[in-house]
C-alpha cells in the first residue's frame, strides 16, 4: 500500500521518535545508528550475515506457526519478507554498525523491523503498522538477540566459508599448473637465505600448493562447528519465553530451509556464552594467512632484481614501481596479499581476546567478533582472487638464470656427495670457495666426473626423488 505520509512515529522505552514514512527499519534501528557511529563496517556489507540473520527468522517463523502462535497471514508474510532479503532485496535498509554495545541488540532488531515492514507491505499495510506483524511480538517471537544474533553469526559465517573454499582451491590449482610448467627447470634450494642443494623450479610451485592445500581440511573441520547453534536458548539459555518444542523445531527448519546439517546445541546454557567457534575458526584461517604470506615472500626473493637479485622468476608488471626511479616495477601483489594475511592475524587477536571477554551467560563482545570474523574471509577470498590472476597466472621463469646459478653453486657438491664421497665434496667445495670459480667447473677440469655423468646427476628428474645412477667418480 502507497504510503503518503512523509514521516512517522514509533515509540519504544525511551519514547518516541520520527522516522521516513518508507523507512523499512524502525525507532530501535534508529537508536542503533546515533549510538554507534564507530566504524565504517556497516551490516549491509555483509549480505552472508544479512541472510543468516533472514534465515533464523523464517525458521523461527516456521515453528511458532507450528505451535499456533503465528496466524497463517502472518507466517506467510513473515516468510516472503526473509525470501526477499535472501534473494537480495532491501539490503540496504541495513544500516547499522557491526561494532555496537549490546550484544549484537542493534543488529537483531534491525533485522526484526525490517523484516516486520516488508511483511505488513506484504500483508497490504504500511510500515509502522506494527499491530498486523510487530517486530518484537511477531519476528522476534520466542527468541532474544542471545540466541538469534550468534545463530545468525554462524549461518553467516558457514556461507561465508563455502564460498570462500572454490576461490582458494583456485589459486592452488594456479600454483600446481605452474608446478608443472616448470617441472624441467632445475635452480637452488635454499635455507637460510643460503645455497643448499638442488631442485626443480616446479617442487617450489608445488609445495607452495601442497601447503594451502593441506589447510583446507582444517578450515573445514573449524567450520562445521558453526552448524552447532543456541536457536532457543532465548536470553541465557534456560528457553524462558518459548513453548516447550520449539527450540527443536525451529532448528528442524532451519536445516532444511538451508540444507545443511545443523544441529541445536547440547547445553544451551553453556553455548550461549562460547564464541569457541568464531576463535577456531579465526585460527584456522590464521593458518592459510600466515602461508599466503610466506609464499608471497618467496614470491618477492625469487623475483627479485632484476639484475641485482635472484632474478629466478618474473612477476606480471602491474604498475610502475617508482616516481622517482626511471623502470623500476615493484612485487605489488605479493605485497599487497601479504598486509592482507598482517588484517587476518590482527583479528584472530582480536576475536581470541573478545572471546576470552565473555563474562558469565552472555559474551557481549560477539558484535566485533563477527565483524573480524567475515571481514577475514572476504579480504582472504579477495586475496586469494588477486594472488592468483594478477601474480600466478602470469609467471614466467628464467630457466638460463636458473641454472646458472646451480653451476655456480657451492651447494651442487651436495648433489654429488653420493658420487665421489663426502671428504672429496668438501676439498672440492674449499677449492671453489677459495678460487670463486664453480663446483661445476672444477670437477670437470680435474677429471672426477665426465660431463655427461656429472649433467645426469644434475638432471631435473634426478633432483626430485631419491636415486642412485651407475656413475662411478675418479677419486
Amino acid at each position: 500500500m502507497e504510503n503518503t505520509e512523509k514521516t512517522r512515529i514509533e515509540h519504544d522505552l525511551l519514547g518516541t521518535r520520527e522516522l521516513p514514512a518508507d523507512a523499512l527499519y524502525g525507532i530501535q534501528t534508529l537508536r542503533g545508528l546515533e549510538n554507534f557511529s564507530i566504524s565504517r563496517f556497516r551490516l549491509e556489507y555483509y549480505p552472508a550475515f544479512i541472510n543468516g540473520l533472514a534465515y533464523t527468522k523464517m525458521a523461527a517463523a516456521e515453528a511458532n506457526h507450528r505451535l499456533g502462535l503465528l496466524t497463517d497471514e502472518q507466517y506467510a508474510a513473515i516468510k516472503a519478507a526473509c525470501e526477499d532479503i535472501i534473494a537480495g532485496k532491501y539490503h540496504d535498509e541495513f544500516p547499522v554498525d557491526m561494532i555496537q554495545g549490546g550484544a549484537g541488540t542493534s543488529t537483531n532488531m534491525n533485522a526484526n523491523e525490517v523484516i516486520a515492514n516488508i511483511a505488513l507491505i506484504h500483508m497490504g499495510h504500511k510500515p509502522g503498522e506494527y499491530g498486523y506483524c510487530s517486530p518484537h511480538d511477531h519476528v522476534n517471537r520466542s527468541q532474544s538477540t542471545n540466541d538469534a544474533y550468534p545463530t545468525a553469526i554462524h549461518l553467516g559465517l558457514y556461507a561465508s566459508h563455502l564460498e570462500f573454499l572454490p576461490h582458494l582451491e583456485a589459486l592452488i590449482g594456479s600454483f600446481r599448473e605452474k608446478g608443472r610448467e616448470f617441472a624441467h627447470i632445475l635452480k637452488m634450494g635454499r635455507t637460510q637465505l643460503e645455497d643448499a642443494v638442488p631442485m626443480t623450479l616446479g617442487q617450489t610451485f608445488d609445495g607452495f600448493a601442497s601447503i594451502l592445500e593441506n589447510e583446507i581440511l582444517h578450515l573445514n573441520e573449524a567450520a562445521e562447528d558453526f552448524l552447532t547453534v543456541n536457536l532457543g536458548a532465548t536470553a541465557i539459555g534456560t528457553g524462558i519465553c518459548s513453548e516447550p518444542g520449539y527450540a527443536e523445531m525451529a532448528v528442524e527448519a532451519l536445516g532444511r530451509i538451508t540444507g545443511w546439517n545443523v544441529k541445536l546445541a547440547a547445553d544451551r546454557v553453556g553455548a550461549t556464552s562460547d564464541t569457541s567457534c568464531m576463535i577456531g575458526y579465526m585460527s584456522a584461517l590464521k593458518r592459510v594467512a600466515v602461508k599466503m604470506s610466506k609464499i608471497c615472500n618467496d614470491l618477492r626473493l625469487l623475483a627479485s632484481g632484476p639484475r641485482c637479485g635472484f632474478e629466478e622468476i618474473n612477476l606480471p608488471a602491474r604498475q610502475p614501481g617508482s616516481s622517482i626511479m626511471p623502470g623500476k616495477v615493484n612485487p605489488v601483489i605479493p605485497e599487497v596479499v601479504s598486509q592482507v594475511a598482517f588484517k587476518v592475524i590482527g583479528n584472530e587477536l582480536c576475536v581470541t581476546m573478545a572471546g576470552e571477554a565473555a563474562q558469565m551467560e552472555l559474551n557481549a563482545m560477539e558484535p566485533v567478533m563477527a565483524q573480524c570474523c567475515f571481514e577475514s574471509v572476504d579480504l582472504m577470498r579477495n586475496a586469494a582472487d588477486t594472488l592468483k590472476a594478477l601474480c600466478i597466472d602470469g609467471i614466467t621463469a628464467n630457466p638460463e638464470r636458473c641454472m646458472a646459478e646451480v653451476k655456480n653453486s657451492i651447494g651442487i657438491v651436495t648433489a654429488l656427495n653420493p658420487y665421489i664421497g663426502y671428504d672429496h665434496s668438501t676439498n672440492i667445495a674449499k677449492k671453489a670457495l677459495e678460487t670463486g670459480r664453480s663446483v661445476y667447473d672444477i670437477v670437470l677440469e680435474e677429471g672426477i666426473l665426465t660431463q655427461e655423468d656429472l649433467d645426469a646427476i644434475l638432471d631435473p628428474e634426478n633432483m626430485i626423488r631419491p636415486v642412485r645412477l651407475d656413475i662411478h667418480a675418479r677419486k
